[in-house]
C-alpha cells in the first residue's frame, strides 16, 4: 500500500476531519510524506478540507 492509500484509509476510517499531525501519527509516516499525499489526493479530487488545517475523505 502506497502512502496516498495509506492516507485516504485513515481520512476514510475517521469520523471528524484530521489535521496532517493526526494523519501522520495515526500511519506512522513522516509529516512531509503526508503533505506530498494530502497534495495529490486533493489534485485528484479525493479528500476535502471543511476548514482549514483539517482534511477528510469525500
Amino acid at each position: 500500500m502506497d502512502t496516498k492509500e495509506l492516507v485516504l484509509n485513515v481520512l476514510k476510517g475517521s469520523d471528524v476531519p484530521l489535521k496532517k499531525g493526526e494523519i501522520a501519527e495515526k500511519t506512522k509516516l513522516d509529516k512531509k510524506e503526508v503533505d506530498k499525499a494530502i497534495n495529490e489526493l486533493k489534485k485528484e479530487d479525493l479528500i476535502t478540507s471543511p476548514k482549514r488545517c483539517y482534511y477528510t475523505a469525500k
